[in-house]
């Protein structure tokens, strides 16, 4: 009586070096390519910021007291965070990558410090009575800020930190009643500049 044997399958052929290679090549490019078109700097959410900063120039320049003037600016703050956030969300799905991906959580990492002693420091400025010094130590805390953040962003992003830097050291030495304007060259002109250019260039 003949032997049944068992019908082998065969095996699948294996994929070549070559084909693996390539799909790991193209998966890394492809990586990179999106990484870096993340600068983590939304440009028109810096626009828009800018813009708000404009509009909050207007309504402190109406206040008759420091307290008003402190208010406006502060408001401003919290409104230019939020666009920024939100912005930053948006250019991360539009570059198809975590919202908290390697380029966005250092960026935070980085900027965040420095909000935080701005916002310490302005108390103890308002305290003790110092109010020319606010306006240039937010420009230069903001600026430093956007340098060290910028250090793992493109080229332009520390090079505007660096502008809010130079005009927060000149704003140091000038009577409050200059402040808002200071502000709003800052926080309104070099963000609508850079964010047109960061938005041109790189994308949202």
């Amino acid at each position: 009586m003949a032997t049944v044997r068992p019908i082998r399958i065969a095996p699948p052929e294996p994929v070549s070096l070559h084909t693996h290679a390539v799909d790991n090549l193209r998966f890394i490019r492809e990586t990179m390519e999106r990484a870096g078109s993340f600068t983590a700097v939304p440009g028109k959410g810096g626009f828009f910021i800018g813009l708000s900063a404009l509009a909050a120039a207007v309504v402190a320049s109406e206040q008759g007291s420091i307290e008003g003037w402190l208010a406006t600016w502060l408001v401003e703050g919290i409104l230019a965070i939020a666009i920024g956030a939100l912005a930053m969300k948006r250019k991360a799905h539009l570059a198809q990558v975590p919202v908290l991906s390697g380029p966005a959580r250092r960026f935070v990492l980085s900027f965040a410090p420095p909000l935080l002693v701005g916002a310490l420091l302005t108390i103890v400025l308002y305290r003790a009575g110092l109010y020319d010094a606010i306006p240039g130590a937010w420009l230069l805390l903001y600026g430093t800020g956007v340098v060290t953040g910028g250090a793992f962003s493109v080229r332009v992003v520390p090079v505007m930190g660096l502008c809010f830097m130079a005009l927060g050291a000149v704003a140091l030495f000038c009577p409050l009643n200059w402040g808002t304007g200071f502000l709003t060259a800052g926080f309104g002109g070099l963000h609508l500049i850079f964010g047109w250019i960061i938005a041109r260039k790189y994308g949202g």
